[in-house]
Order: C-alpha cells, then structure tokens, then sequence
C-alpha cells in the first residue's frame, strides 16, 4: 500500500518509516524540520531512511493548506499514519499559538485530505496527557478526559474531537493513539532521559522535579512501533447499536476508536533515573524540585482494549530500555 507519514523526521515517526518500507509498503514522509529541537537529529534520522528506495521525503508544514491538499490529491493514500505535532507539555505554556498552528490546523488539514481522497484509514497520535485531572488509575479510555491541564493536552483531545466529527460526517476511519512517555534510541532532546543523559555525562546535575515522587508508564518506543503497525491494519466499523449513554467513549456509531499505548506498569522518576546511572556507571547529582506547571503526578494505561484486538502488549522494561538508548547515545554522540 501506499501510506503517507507525517512527522517523518520525528522520534516516533522515523521508526514508522522504516517498519513500513520493511514491510515493501510505498511510503512518503513529510515534515517541516522546525528547530523545537535540535534540526541536525532530524537530519540524521532522515539520512538513515535513504537506503530504503520505497520512501521518498517531502519538507511540508501541516499549516500549508495548498501544499497538504495538493499532497494529498496527487499522491492518492491507501493509509495515513499523522504523527507530527508540536510536542511538549511545558513548551506549550510560553509558545500557545505554535499549537494552534501545528496541532489544530495541522489536524484539519490531514482531515481534510483523507475527506477528498478516499483514505482507508487516518491513524494519528494523541496522548496520554489528555487524562489531565483524573485521579482514577489505571488510565482507561472509557474515562472521561474534560479536564486537561496543559495547552498540549487540550489541543490533543481537540484532535480526537475533530477526528470523531470527520468520522461521523464523512464515514472516515479514524484510530486516535494515546502515547505513553515514549523513549529510546533516536530519543527526543527534550525528554527526561535525553536531558538526563547529556547533563550526567557532562558532570552536569540533572533537575528533578516533584522531588522525584513521580511516576510514568514509561514505553519503549519498538513497543509503540509494534502498536501503530498492528492497529493501522485494524479498520474502525460503523456500531449502529452504540449509544453515548451506554457506550465506551472510545468508541461510537461512526467509524472512530481510541486505543491507549503504553508499558501498563509505572515506575517511580527516581527508578527511572536508577536504571540510567546502572547504564552509564554514573551517580547522578539530583537537583529535587517541586512540580512544574502542567505536569501530572501520574500516568499509567489501562492496555487491555489494545491487546484485546491487536494481541499485543508492550514488554521492554526500563532497565533493558534505558540500556538500549545510552549504548545509542553513545554511539550517536561521541
């Protein structure tokens, strides 16, 4: 099949690429190599997809009306799997109007080309910071998620709105993914790990914040590779016989479905940074800080709707995974 892939030159988006092309589908990746983070890592990750012959790159930005449409129509997808965004739960609190850009309009405009072209199936990323304010865990999808409390999450729980009306009008497949604390090689620089990693190894101390006493459902990013390809094969049906009050609002008359992605089992910061310094043979010199504005104290997937239809869970656990991404750093860096 043909797939079109955006946010291609991204951490989640490279891996994609490259299970897709092994897989012998045709895939375009497009991205618009904004400087969020260091434009160089994007270049490499993109350098290391040209020894597949069936990818092709095309700099886009998700905002460009014309060019996403034009994209659209010329290239006629069987599948799009929309994984760019303006990442960041922190970032989104000095930069709003990036998000607007990038993960409202972005949105609509993929909307929109699946709308006119026929797409079989818009699979795209949410977030596991839509669960803002809940307290009840494990995070299930049948949860309600009003209450977010970053602009980050707010603009990700629109995309699952957006995606539901589009659905609903246009008969248009659509499986939003709500990612867990995504790590591994080829890692974003403004994750924990990344930034643990380089301070530790440049004799620098690391910022913790919440005094450490929080925990993530940290995914290993094979482990959320693993998800996106399963799930881009299963098809959302239209259920005549769901009703709101009685349904999952993961799921509705329309052909539209929610799946959470992650590891299902939450580690402590402090563990997390635990298994780092067992990796790089360095004690890290902790700088305890209270909790920053918009963070959550905890996250954790309810995974067991994911692996109900895929038969897939995730499994890497942090020691192996954290080892996986320092042995790239390493490699990457130095």
């Amino acid at each position: 099949m043909k797939f079109l892939v955006t946010g291609a030159a991204g951490f989640i988006g490279f891996h994609v690429v490259q299970r897709l092309c092994e897989q012998g589908h045709d895939v375009i990746g497009i991205d618009n190599l904004n400087d969020y983070y260091d434009v160089n890592l994007k270049l490499a990750r993109l350098n290391g997809l040209k020894k597949y012959p069936l990818f092709a790159f095309t700099k886009l930005d998700l905002a460009d009306r014309e060019g996403i449409a034009q994209l659209f129509s010329q290239e006629k997808f069987d599948r799009v799997i929309h994984l760019a965004a303006q990442a960041g739960v922190r970032y989104s609190i000095d930069n709003p109007m990036a998000y607007a850009d990038s993960n409202l309009v972005g949105h609509l405009t993929i909307l929109e080309g699946c709308r006119h072209n026929n797409v079989q199936h818009l699979v795209y990323a949410s977030s596991s910071s839509v669960y803002g304010l809940n307290s009840k865990v494990p995070f299930s999808t049948s949860d309600t998620v009003d209450h977010p409390i970053s602009l980050y999450a707010a603009t990700k729980k629109s995309n699952e709105l957006m995606s539901h009306t589009y659905s609903h009008l246009y008969n248009i497949p659509t499986t939003g993914l709500r990612f867990f604390t995504v790590y591994g090689p080829w890692g974003r620089p403004d994750m924990a790990l990344f930034k643990f990693t380089k301070a530790m190894m440049n004799g620098e101390s690391i910022d913790v914040y919440n005094n450490g006493n929080m925990r993530r459902d940290f995914t290993y990013i094979d482990d959320i590779v693993e998800g996106i390809i399963r799930i881009q094969d299963i098809i959302p049906q239209k259920n005549n016989d769901w009703s709101v009050e009685d349904s999952s609002a993961a799921t509705s008359s329309a052909p539209y479905k929610i799946f959470n992605i992650g590891n299902g089992n939450p580690v402590k910061l402090l563990d997390f940074i635990q298994s780092l310094e067992n990796s790089l043979g360095i004690t890290a010199n902790k700088n305890l800080m209270p909790m920053q504005l918009g963070d959550v104290y905890q996250t954790y997937a309810d995974v067991d709707d994911l692996f109900s239809v895929t038969k897939y869970k995730p499994s890497m656990g942090v020691e192996k995974g954290v080892a996986e991404f320092v042995k790239w750093y390493k490699n990457f860096y130095q």
